[in-house]
């Protein structure tokens, strides 16, 4: 009958009990701007103990460990929030506690790890290869090696979040949820599906790591060869047995989304929700903002996405926070073929000032071989409002004679 057997609705209220004076209860915060014509709410696991959703299932899996295999210690491979909630999780009930890390994962999170008291292990490469490793050393020495997704007690714990939603909006129409391996889906759409079976489960993947998208749509699990995205969380190249068993029965629809869209999502959350999120906890809202379901169509509708985590690397953000503004066209750049004569800036400043942008830098170059031997070329790069505003500001410096190369 397959493996999804052993996950009852009963084990999750069991988790929920557990973690009832461990974790918070996060808030399901109402977003009127992110998607303007539905009811959008955010479950800010962002703002959980540790910065995401991972410590839950790791804690109710350490609290189900016999004396026996609590006094082996645990092992454990993580892109790092996972690692922070094993870490916090073994410290509490005085467990050694060995965790596998790839090098792709933000200095922060190794840190934060560090402070937990676990012991750290950095393996060059990405989770899968940090999850060969931890396996390798649990056959080694006889250790308890703790999933980050593909474990019944995990999903239980986290599907706790299900109930949660539930009982904060019991007439929800979806939810949608980030997938990595695809264990806070799994737990979340088992418990929403179970008590509310009209309630929509939307699953959202980096387009560079795809492997539940391409499992779900070829209807059989599939490996990636390689990753590619700033979503270190979600960055994982095969799906779960248990989790891909899970998400065929219980999820309506999976969908990708760029890493530019994730980008847009962060920016969007820190300026309008006050939230920081991370890559893996953006990706459900980019699939609202930009609209990526095709079975769900938002207008007067009530959708939950999951924030699953805020743990992001503060060089990260700053690069995230710069694409976000490219990408809205916040940040605009505009190159300009003109003759280097006196005034020329002076005009184009007028131009744009008076249109209400903001210049931030201009770089002066001499023209190349094939331009006038008195030409230039102008780069200016502004703030502008969004991508009509600056299509205003091109068409006006046309108009007054400029040639505009590229932008």
């Amino acid at each position: 009958m397959g493996k999804t057997k052993e996950l009852t609705l009963d084990r999750i209220y069991q988790a929920a009990h557990c973690l009832k004076n461990v974790v918070r209860k996060t808030d399901l915060i109402l977003s009127t701007n992110i998607v303007p014509d539905c009811e959008l709410y955010l479950k800010a696991e962002n703002l959980q103990v540790t910065g995401s959703f991972k410590v839950r299932g790791a804690y109710f899996k350490l609290a189900m460990l016999s004396e026996e295999e609590k006094e082996r210690g645990v092992i454990a491979c993580s892109a790092g929030n996972h690692a922070q909630g094993v870490a916090l999780s073994a410290q509490r009930a005085g467990i050694n506690a060995t965790i596998f890390i790839p090098s792709v994962a933000p200095l922060s999170k190794i840190e934060a790890t560090k402070q937990l008291g676990a012991t750290i292990k950095i393996i060059d490469g990405v989770y899968d290869d940090a999850f060969e490793a931890a396996v390798a050393e649990q056959k080694k020495s006889g250790g308890v090696f703790i999933h980050p997704f593909d474990d019944i007690d995990v999903i239980a714990g986290q599907g706790t979040i299900g109930i949660e939603i539930l009982e904060q909006i019991p007439s929800l129409d979806a939810v949608i949820v980030p997938i990595g391996g695809g264990g806070l889906i799994s737990g979340i759409a088992f418990a929403v599906k179970k008590l509310n079976p009209d309630c929509k489960i939307y699953g959202v993947q980096a387009t560079g790591a795809g492997s539940m998208y391409n499992s779900f749509e070829s209807r059989k699990r599939e490996s990636l060869s390689s990753i590619s995205t700033f979503a270190d969380g979600i960055a994982v190249k095969s799906p779960g047995e248990y989790t891909y068993e899970l998400c065929t029965k219980y999820v309506d629809e999976i969908v990708t989304v760029s890493d530019d869209e994730i980008a847009t999502a962060i920016l969007t959350l820190m300026e309008q929700q006050k939230l920081v999120s991370e890559g893996a906890g953006a990706v459900a809202v980019a699939a609202a903002m930009f609209r990526k379901f095709g079975n769900l169509p938002f207008t007067g509708e009530k959708v939950c996405a999951v924030v699953s985590g805020g743990n992001i690397d503060v060089n990260i953000l700053s690069r995230v926070i710069n694409r976000g503004q490219q990408t809205t066209g916040r940040l605009s750049e505009l190159k300009i073929e003109m003759l280097d004569k006196p005034g020329q800036l002076k005009e184009l400043s007028a131009i744009i000032a008076d249109l209400g942008a903001n210049v931030i830098k201009v770089i002066h170059n001499p023209g190349g071989e094939n331009t006038d031997i008195i030409g230039c070329f102008l780069h200016i790069s502004m703030e502008t409002k969004n991508k009509e505003h600056f299509l205003e500001i091109k068409q006006a410096i046309q108009k007054a004679g400029y040639k505009i190369v590229n932008s």
